[in-house]
């Protein structure tokens, strides 16, 4: 397998990775019968349509992708042009479930609602943590290296354009994702939002250059 830059016409099975492995590292298609596109909409869609120089695919022997990570340089910035030009389309196209309690969502609604009301990260989080990042392997492609080589090849591409920081969410029970995320240096950020998943954080270094 090889890591290299992402195409667009990667855009479909990336979203296929994502929604295969959406559920806490397992498959989601169950959880998004109606909107099966809804994970990579909110996971990476915006990455790829807007800052494509910082996605990265693993692919096998065949040149299938197996794996991806996305990153944003500036997370602010992200969002100012997300608001302008990723979620207006799509909250056009999809439904806010507005008349359901929040606390009833079911996954789907939980994402179809997410379109409407994004979350942001806190001045607290992106004052030390500038980037953010999204990453997915299949299963044939775990336990193999192949994330740490994913992560590193982001982290040479954010160093390089100048970020200081950078962070990531993890669904509450993932404690493979958890053990993988520290010790590639990431640390929990205290003190989020409530409504917000799992945050961890990742200060770059000299360190993290030589690695990469």
């Amino acid at each position: 397998m090889n890591i290299r830059e992402f195409r667009p016409g990667d855009t479909g099975a990336l979203y296929e990775i994502c929604l295969r492995t959406v559920d806490a590292g397992n498959d989601g298609t169950p959880l998004y019968p109606a909107y099966p596109e809804l994970p990579g909409h909110l996971a990476l869609g915006a990455n790829l349509a807007l800052e494509p120089e910082l996605a990265f695919v693993l692919q096998d022997e065949a040149g299938s992708p197996v794996g991806y990570v996305v990153g944003a340089l500036d997370t602010r910035a992200f969002y100012k042009r997300s608001e302008q030009l990723w979620w207006p389309p799509l909250r056009e196209r999809y439904p806010d479930p507005a008349d359901v309690p929040p606390g009833q969502y079911t996954p789907e609604q939980r994402l179809l609602h997410a379109i409407h009301q994004p979350a942001l990260a806190p001045d607290a989080v992106l004052d030390v943590f500038p980037s953010h990042l999204h990453i997915n392997l299949m299963p044939p492609a775990q336990g193999r290296g192949y994330g740490k080589l994913l992560l590193n090849t982001l982290f040479a591409a954010l160093q390089d354009a100048g970020s200081t920081g950078i962070f990531l969410g993890v669904q509450p029970g993932n404690d493979r994702a958890m053990g993988f995320y520290h010790r590639m240096g990431f640390h929990k950020i205290p003190n989020l939002p409530p409504n917000w998943s799992t945050r961890l954080g990742k200060a770059f270094s000299a360190a993290d250059a030589a690695d990469a």
